[in-house]
């Protein structure tokens, strides 16, 4: 096999491992918002800031992602700051919401107030990306490989 041949086997292979943990992360911290929305306690916490990051530009559309810096103290008497991204509009520096977090993982709270059913649409949407992305680039290797299969044939 040589190095072009390699090349269109190693790059989407990669890719299939970022999809792959792509599907881990977003699993996982779903995951870990409903058991924490189920099986976790609540306290009052204050919106210290509220800032927003912008990416992408150029050629292509920016997105822009609302966050908001938390902190509460737990029912132990820990205080606990937490950053968390797409949070609500209306909340400003100064309002106090509700957060719910796991005893043993205060640093995962989430302030959005419980929604299994929107949390399993978007997990579920995020999951089906993954998978179509996973599905292109394995579709491409196995395309490529059928290309360079035929192409020996030919090789002198």
């Amino acid at each position: 096999m040589g190095l072009l041949q390699a090349f269109f086997y190693i790059i989407p292979g990669i890719f299939v491992v970022g999809g792959v943990y792509g599907v881990i992360r977003t699993v996982k911290r779903s995951r870990q918002i409903s058991r924490t929305w189920r099986h976790g306690r609540t306290a009052e916490a204050r919106c210290l800031r509220s800032y927003t990051t912008t990416s992408g530009g150029g050629d292509t559309s920016v997105t822009t992602t609302l966050h908001h810096v938390y902190e509460f103290t737990t029912a132990e008497g820990r205080t606990v700051r937490i950053d968390e991204s797409n949070g609500r509009s209306t909340v400003v520096e100064g309002d106090f919401v509700t957060v719910y977090y796991l005893p043993e993982n205060p640093e995962g709270a989430t302030a959005r107030p419980p929604a299994p059913g929107k949390l399993a649409a978007g997990t579920g949407c995020t999951v089906a990306f993954f998978a179509v992305f996973i599905g292109f680039a394995l579709t491409f290797m196995g395309v490529v490989h059928s290309f360079f299969s035929v192409a020996d044939g030919f090789a002198p």
